[in-house]
């Protein structure tokens, strides 16, 4: 299996702008993101921009970037429109790993490439992670998924699901930002419109099951943490990152 990584960065984020370059433990937080695709078996990692500063930084630590447009709704759309600047082929199977998720491990990134690799069916594979607590259960913020017998994703809601009667946690699945895709899929993708389902969720992958597109699912080899959406989440990620590091430096 081959697959390639693409890091949509996206400067002028609604919660937290420049996010891509808030510092953690002494570095950008986009670099945190680029060495985590780099430990990855991808054979090339490429960050996706719309703002000249996050390119010069980038290109400062010594990774591959391009410019892209700054009218993309979607990460989706901005990695779609990185592989025709580069030419890539249309089963080239790439792997959206985004702007804002610093702490991501490596075998995750593997897994969901392969997860895609070995299904011929979907062109669109991701993760999920079971729910820890009622708390998260009720937060909008946690991306809930229900998955069919074929662990091919049914719905995703920010809302408590699957609810009924006695809403249990325990049978409920945090659904994890990272995509893999073959690049004749993601194309398609980028072409469709938004819908009513995604403008009421805030979530563009009910665009494509709206669509008829399946999404094959799978628990991931390791737990992912959150991404960085906020001051708040900007300070765990730097406390962890600073921890990582002095563990590191502590061996030598």
């Amino acid at each position: 299996m081959s697959y390639r990584i693409v890091i949509p960065a996206r400067y002028a984020s609604t919660r937290l702008p420049g996010k891509p370059l808030a510092m953690l433990a002494g570095k950008p937080m986009i670099e945190w993101v680029y060495q985590a695709g780099l430990k990855s078996a991808a054979s090339e990692v490429v960050i996706a921009t719309d703002d000249q500063r996050v390119l010069q930084v980038a290109e400062a630590f010594g990774a591959k970037v391009l410019m892209t447009s700054g009218q993309h709704v979607s990460g989706s759309d901005r990695i779609a429109e990185c592989c025709n600047l580069l030419g890539w082929g249309d089963q080239q199977l790439v792997v959206n790993l985004q702007g804002d998720e610093p702490l991501m491990p490596p075998a995750c990134l593997d897994q969901v490439a392969s997860l895609l690799d070995q299904e011929s069916t979907a062109g669109i594979a991701s993760l999920y992670w079971p729910i820890a607590d009622t708390a998260e259960f009720n937060d909008n913020h946690a991306v809930k998924v229900v998955c069919g017998e074929q662990q091919q994703a049914l719905y995703f809601s920010r809302s408590p699901i699957p609810c009924g009667p006695v809403p249990n946690y325990r049978q409920a699945n945090r659904h994890l930002g990272l995509y893999a895709y073959r690049n004749h899929e993601l194309q398609a993708l980028s072409q469709l419109q938004e819908n009513a389902l995604e403008r009421q969720e805030r979530l563009e992958q009910l665009r494509w099951l709206a669509n008829g597109n399946q999404i094959r699912m799978a628990k991931a080899v390791e737990f992912i943490p959150p991404g960085v959406d906020s001051p708040e989440d900007l300070e765990r990620a730097d406390k962890a990152l600073s921890e990582i590091q002095f563990k590191i430096q502590s061996k030598f």
